[in-house]
């Protein structure tokens, strides 16, 4: 029989517990054997945010739309944690501001606090199903290894073993950032994204993302990488051409 180490707690109850650690524990190993991550790098930078992720405690990385950087680092987080879980890292934290665009503001929302963050990370959430279909990837959230994180509630924390993926990070203060950074604990790794120039905070001044991508260059255990380059656009080739014609619309507006 169990020797019961927790005196307040009945016997019963601490064999349900077990039972209850035991069946997801199962449920994991199953869940790992079935993921298959198949990516190919498709340019030169992408290449170098994957080396990056590999090598670095923390990337920071700033991009065009439709460069594939969530979607490389969503990968590489997956990989990360099938290889490593559960001696390494047990999770995978996603962390997004949730600034609106702007004249877009949407009011109050109701619901749960993982339904008051679900329109916002749903893009996270989308590159998950592209990797690895939608029940994998809610079976992930169900058993917690892969979690929602407010920026408002990341203060205080240190987030240990685990991947934590920032988005949108050109809509963070600089003061937030730094909180966000310093929270990553013992055995994890930090993945920073975002595009300077779709900025849709207030004060563009306060915009973190171009400022950290610059001062943390060439520092050890730091990578920064910029997907700007026409071949590293994976997605629609149309973007190329909306970019191009608004990148010439505000040079002569």
């Amino acid at each position: 029989m169990a020797i019961n180490k927790y005196n307040n707690i009945p016997q019963e109850d601490l064999l349900e517990l077990e039972e209850y650690l035991n069946r997801n524990n199962k449920d994991e190993t199953i869940l790992f054997q079935t993921l298959k991550i198949n990516i190919k790098c498709k340019s030169e930078n992408q290449k170098q945010l994957v080396n990056s992720i590999k090598q670095n405690e923390i990337t920071i990385c700033c991009g065009l739309p439709g460069t594939g950087k969530t979607y490389l680092s969503c990968a590489q987080a997956l990989k990360l944690l099938k290889t490593k879980h559960p001696n390494k890292y047990k999770r995978i934290v996603l962390i997004k501001s949730v600034t609106t665009l702007k004249n877009e503001e949407i009011g109050f929302l109701k619901g749960t606090l993982e339904e008051k963050m679900e329109p916002f990370i749903d893009s996270f959430m989308d590159n998950f199903r592209k990797l690895i279909g939608k029940s994998r990837t809610q079976r992930l959230k169900q058993l917690g290894l892969i979690e929602v994180l407010p920026i408002a509630f990341a203060r205080g924390r240190s987030i240990d073993n685990s991947i934590i993926i920032i988005d949108e990070a050109q809509n963070i203060s600089l003061e937030n950032i730094r909180t966000l950074m310093t929270r990553i604990g013992d055995d994890s790794k930090m993945i920073i994204l975002g595009d300077v120039k779709q900025a849709d905070i207030r004060n563009k001044k306060d915009s973190s993302l171009g400022i950290i991508i610059k001062k943390f260059k060439n520092i050890e255990n730091f990578g920064t990488v910029t997907l700007n380059d026409e071949t590293d656009v994976i997605r629609n080739p149309i973007i190329k051409i909306i970019e191009n014609i608004f990148e010439n619309l505000n040079g002569s507006h």
